[in-house]
């Protein structure tokens, strides 16, 4: 299964398909601020070299992504890059991630109804963790019933990621299954799912 966006090109910056100079600067940003929270909660400060690391890892990511093929979407945001990183992904729900997901602590069964073209999904919000070096997350799910579509977005200032929720709902209202028809744009279009 493929997903697919039509995240505002004004506040979001898509990382998945830029290759070379076209938005290495965000994809930088992306990766070395999700570098950062790993280490944050992890041993201390950043190693020396990070950023070439950094880079490194820019170079290589779109090609991955791309290889993923629609099942991987990314994007930063535009004003300020180190502020925000926001992904979407699909995978198709195993025994084994339905068991993860039944697992998952206490504090991950405080959610919300979220509902998208994708249907009822939740939402869950973590403006503030628990633990202090824990960055602030929001994350958007919808079991299709063969499939797990997950949109989680993690900040890097606790004070200032609540201001984003607004934008990150219409950015997890964006995605849609590759091939979808949207509502309104051909009426007399009955789609029928191929099980």
């Amino acid at each position: 299964m493929r997903i697919v966006s039509s995240a505002d090109p004004q506040l979001w910056i898509p990382v998945t398909e830029s290759f070379g100079w076209k938005g290495r600067r965000h994809r930088k940003a992306a990766i070395r601020m999700l570098m950062g929270q790993a280490m944050q909660r992890g041993q201390g400060p950043l190693p020396r070299g990070s950023g070439a690391g950094a880079w490194l890892i820019s170079q290589f990511a779109p090609a991955m992504m791309k290889r993923a093929d629609g099942r991987v979407l990314v994007w930063t945001w535009k004003a300020e890059p180190e502020l925000v990183v926001a992904m979407a992904t699909t995978q198709e729900l195993t025994n084994d991630i339905r068991r993860a997901r039944a697992m998952m602590p206490i504090e991950y069964d405080d959610t919300e109804t979220f509902t998208t073209v994708l249907g009822a999904g939740e939402k869950l919000v973590m403006a503030l963790p628990p633990e202090p070096a824990s960055p602030p997350f929001v994350t958007y799910t919808w079991d299709t019933g063969s499939h797990l579509i997950t949109v989680t977005a993690v900040g890097s200032d606790r004070e200032r990621f609540g201001t984003l929720i607004p934008a990150l709902d219409d950015l997890a209202r964006s995605i849609r299954i590759a091939g979808d028809v949207t509502g309104g744009e051909s009426p007399d279009i009955l789609r029928i799912d191929p099980a």
